[in-house]
């Protein structure tokens, strides 16, 4: 049996600069703060914090990139939603050096998948609590964009 899924919101989150912590036990570390953002969906639309949110990044020994993301959604009615996810990003060494350098590079060049999960204390909003979510991404200079999926 497939799964199936239907959109939930695209979500494009700004970066401000990467603050590299270094090696560490379980790889070389970087922090990604995010400064903002919006998101938009049939469902669900709004901004993305500037005051809240990071991506907790380890370059793992076989050069995959593991997320570990928190940012806070402001949906348009004033309801706050805390948005976490874990992913991963894998690609050619060169294709990760471009992204490094923060170029532009098409997102089939690279694989960057994430499951989000959501809580709420909005009553309009409560349906997102109890869902399962799986995002596809990409790079752009200065952020990042997600289209994301809830499975039904």
């Amino acid at each position: 049996m497939e799964l199936q899924s239907r959109p939930l919101f695209t979500l494009y989150l700004e970066l401000h600069p990467t603050i590299d912590i270094g090696p560490c036990p379980a790889g070389v570390r970087r922090i990604f703060p995010v400064s903002g953002g919006h998101f938009e969906g049939e469902r669900l639309k709004g901004k993305v914090s500037p005051l809240i949110g990071s991506d907790l990044l380890v370059t793992r020994q076989d050069g995959t990139f593991q997320q570990d993301v928190r940012v806070l959604l402001e949906v348009e009615d004033g309801a706050y939603i805390l948005m976490t996810y874990r992913g991963v990003r894998h690609a050619s060494v060169e294709v990760s050096e471009r992204l490094g350098r923060g170029e532009a590079v098409d997102p089939s060049e690279y694989y960057l998948r994430t499951t989000p999960y959501f809580e709420t204390a909005s009553p309009a909003h409560a349906w997102i609590n109890a869902i399962v979510c799986v995002g596809k991404g990409s790079r752009f200079p200065g952020g990042v964009k997600y289209d994301l999926f809830e499975i039904l």
